[in-house]
């Protein structure tokens, strides 16, 4: 078997994780290959000392890995996304912070959910993500595609901008408001659901428009399919406003056209059998228990 490991180190937090991790795949004679920047730091921090291959680029990374194991939370697997791309290489979430959706193992068991993932008795969950077109092209964006979120925000201001929106080229409505959210059902979990999003489980073929503190309150979070392409013109009282593809942001001018759609791959996600999304979802969300005292 051959996994390559990617991660975020947070100190003390993360320190025994890794250590089992590796001593777990080691004793069973697993080859790793791991994201250089991130051996460097277990190097520093004298995690680890024994010699590994490494991986750099998304181009490293071909079908001979039969897994990928991201170390953090649920930021840390959108930035492994940004590896796996096309690949379809599994990613699994090992979570070394607080409780994600994403970052499905805990650090309590870990061993015994290690093992299943050297018996492959894991279940694939496969995930939507948005790409993002540009008219004028803009090249700011390296990585051009959203596992989470494609988000419109103002800049510089404190006024509200205008978002012009389009679905398959019929005009919807002018969301006159803080931005706009356009969420895969993977993100709905995330900055749509604060905003007041509903939540999509993972296998729903569709994709949430939220927007972000409208002006006006009958502007509500819609569900649309997720073949629908979305067209987006903006204006306001500055000249550029943000652009987010998940945690990648970079400005743009305004009057731009975009046209937000899915790609046609998807990021394979590894569902443990012991830790479902609607297990995650009483956790976080604690529902189920009775907090009135």
């Amino acid at each position: 078997m051959k996994i390559a490991i990617f991660g975020q180190y947070y100190q003390n937090d993360t320190r025994p994780i890794i250590k089992d991790i590796f001593v777990f795949f080691n004793r069973n004679n697993v080859e790793l290959v791991i994201e250089e920047n991130f051996l460097k730091i277990l190097y520093e921090e004298e995690i680890i000392s024994k010699p590994y291959k490494t991986f750099a680029l998304h181009t490293d990374l071909d079908n001979s890995y039969d897994i990928l194991i991201s170390i953090g939370g649920d930021g840390t697997i959108l930035r492994a996304a940004t590896f796996v791309r096309d690949s379809g290489i599994p990613i699994l979430g090992v979570n070394a912070g607080r409780l994600g959706f994403l970052a499905k193992v805990q650090k309590e068991n870990i061993e015994s959910f290690l093992q299943i993932v050297l018996e492959k008795k894991y279940t694939i969950s496969e995930r939507t993500l948005l790409s993002m077109e540009i008219n004028p092209t803009y090249s700011d964006f390296e990585i051009n595609f959203a596992m989470n979120e494609i988000s419109i925000n103002r800049k510089d201001t404190t006024s509200m901008i205008t978002i012009e929106t389009y679905l398959n080229g019929e005009y919807l409505n002018s969301y006159w408001a803080d931005g706009l959210i356009v969420s895969t059902p993977t993100g709905s979990t995330g900055y749509s659901l604060s905003c007041g999003g509903p939540i999509l489980m993972p296998d729903v073929k569709g994709l949430v428009i939220t927007p972000i503190a409208p002006h006006n309150l009958n502007a509500r979070p819609l569900v649309i399919a997720d073949d629908t392409e979305i067209k987006l013109k903006v204006s306001g009282r500055e000249e550029k406003y943000l652009v987010s593809l998940d945690s990648r942001i970079t400005s743009i001018n305004n009057n731009a056209e975009l046209r937000i759609k899915k790609t046609p791959f998807k990021i394979n996600m590894v569902e443990i059998p012991e830790e479902t999304f609607l297990k995650t979802l009483r956790n976080k969300l604690l529902w189920g228990q009775d907090k009135r005292n």
